[in-house]
């Protein structure tokens, strides 16, 4: 390809897609929204002890290195130019919790993940101090119930056990933050001058944030005894951070200098990808977890059915914040990794589509799991997982078939308590996420919620979504978020095969199952036989 053919694609812009069991990065065509390359690397998840979720900041970090590296080899090896990439875009794994000291520019302790569970203690401690023990009491100002899921607890959680982290903040050498403000600090210097700072849907997913003002509440931060000197300042999601510095494993150096002028929270990225910018639009997102938003305009909307009510975007820092009202589900692409890695039924997450397509029914086997209790529309944290409906005849793809189901299933409770929230029934579902690949799961998914589901042909929507709020940020400019520039998305429809009763029928079964999962866990049990 010659240097003029080159010049044809124009301005790239790079997505860094972090997420809970994998890093990306994405480089995409700011004019066609083509995907041009992308590297992906998997992320350890350590359980030290029952419930407990950690991941290692610096491996993260090491991940993201390693991404960016390969990711510009392959572009260079298609004789694409990568220094026309010109700006990059952060999407992250929310409420995951980081706390490093400034002047090492160490990690002071793993960091907490999203669905680490040992704060519930913490939890129960602090509603003792809320009139009623209402979960619910900070919803209007936060959309969120005080749950063991976000940041505000673990960070109580750390202070309240690590010395070395209680030092740091007596020391004023500590810093906050979840994990695109530990990526963008990183990135931006570090140690040396790196940008503390977060944006407003990753700080909408702490409990110390204010979704209305758009500010750290002081008595949020009063309430949970957070010093607020170590928070990260909250910008727009779509501006200009800081310059990529070169870090050790770049030989190229190429993208030193490269604005970081995107940064969201996974969901709310994958929103933006999905291009669900007008009210009612809505996508769920199959990773590690099961994420439904459906927009809500610049209007805060609060659940009378479980649902969070969080920040969608704000893209630019002259423009509206948007709200959305979300489903969270705890345990989705998970339950593969367990049925490959805890029970070793099969050797790769490919292997379950396989299973259960060979026998195409669970057998009446329901599996509930909630390995981490159960988020939206019930948080309940006492919940455990269980199968059940064995019999002699059950055996390892009934069980593929019934993990998968779990995902639909779940899927099919938000999306009721989202139609009661909205009262408008969404006809069809549009879906992304890694585990969309697997078409059983999309016809089950179809068939369970009887309405079509949608999935782009491009099913990177997170990364896209990073990718267009870096691009459209002022003082870059290469890619427009007006709606008659929108790239049209070719996808891939699944309608319903099965008859309604029939879905209706499993649907309140699987209810009854999670009814069984509930009640199981009390914090006051004895320590003794949990692995230390």
């Amino acid at each position: 390809m010659a240097a003029s053919d080159r010049m044809v694609l124009g301005p790239l812009v790079g997505a860094i897609d972090q997420g809970t069991s994998s890093t990306r990065f994405l480089v995409f065509n700011a004019k066609t929204a083509e995907l041009l390359s992308h590297h992906q690397v998997e992320i350890q998840q350590k359980f030290p002890k029952e419930g407990w979720v950690e991941q290692d900041p610096k491996e993260i970090l090491k991940s993201v290195h390693e991404c960016v590296e390969r990711t510009c080899e392959k572009l260079q090896q298609l004789n694409i130019d990568i220094t026309n990439i010109k700006a990059i875009g952060v999407s992250n794994q929310r409420e995951t919790t980081v706390v490093w000291d400034k002047t090492t520019g160490e990690p002071l302790y793993n960091a907490i993940v999203w669905l680490d569970l040992r704060t519930q203690s913490t939890v129960e401690r602090l509603l003792k101090r809320i009139p009623g023990k209402n979960k619910a009491f900070f919803k209007f100002r936060t959309g969120l119930p005080l749950s063991t899921y976000f940041s505000a607890v673990k960070l109580r959680w750390l202070l309240d056990n690590v010395e070395e982290i209680r030092q740091a903040v007596d020391d004023g050498r500590a810093m906050f933050g979840t994990i695109d403000s530990w990526l963008i600090w990183s990135l931006t210097g570090g140690k040396n001058g790196g940008v503390h700072c977060t944006d407003v849907t990753n700080a909408s997913r702490t409990m110390l944030f204010n979704i209305h003002s758009l500010e750290w509440d002081p008595e949020l931060c009063q309430f949970f005894d957070i010093p607020m000197e170590i928070l990260p300042k909250v910008r727009s999601s779509s501006e200009i951070y800081g310059l990529m510095v070169c870090f050790l494993l770049c030989k190229s150096g190429a993208l030193t200098g490269v604005p970081i002028s995107g940064c969201l929270g996974d969901q709310s990225a994958a929103l933006v990808g999905q291009m669900c910018f007008q009210d009612g639009q809505a996508k769920n997102t199959y990773g590690t977890g099961c994420f439904l938003l459906c927009n809500t305009g610049q209007k805060s909307v609060f659940s009378e059915h479980g649902l969070l009510t969080t920040i969608a975007y704000k893209l630019g820092r002259d423009k509206p914040v948007c709200y959305a009202l979300e489903g969270s589900v705890a345990i989705a692409g998970a339950v593969v990794r367990w049925l490959r890695d805890n029970l070793g039924i099969v050797k790769t997450s490919q292997e379950v589509e396989k299973l259960a397509a060979e026998v195409g029914t669970s057998y009446g086997c329901y599996f509930v799991p909630a390995f981490s209790g159960l988020y939206a529309p019930y948080w309940e944290p006492s919940a455990r997982g269980i199968i059940c409906g064995l019999t002699q005849f059950t055996n390892k793809n009934h069980i593929a078939f019934a993990a998968l189901e779990a995902v639909c299933f779940q899927t099919r409770e938000i999306l009721d308590a989202i139609n009661k929230d909205c009262g408008i029934p969404l006809n069809q579902l549009q879906v992304d996420g890694g585990m969309t690949n697997n078409k059983v799961l999309m016809q089950l998914q179809s068939d369970i919620l009887c309405i079509p589901v949608v999935k782009p042909s491009m099913p990177e929507t997170t990364a896209l979504g990073a990718a267009m709020a870096a691009g459209a940020a002022e003082g870059v400019g290469i890619w427009s978020l007006n709606p008659g520039d929108l790239t049209a998305v070719t996808c891939e429809r699944f309608e319903p095969q099965i008859n309604p009763e029939e879905s209706e029928f499993r649907y309140a079964r699987w209810k009854k199952a999670v009814m069984k999962s509930m009640g199981w866990e009390t914090s006051e049990a004895p320590s003794n036989g949990k692995p230390e």
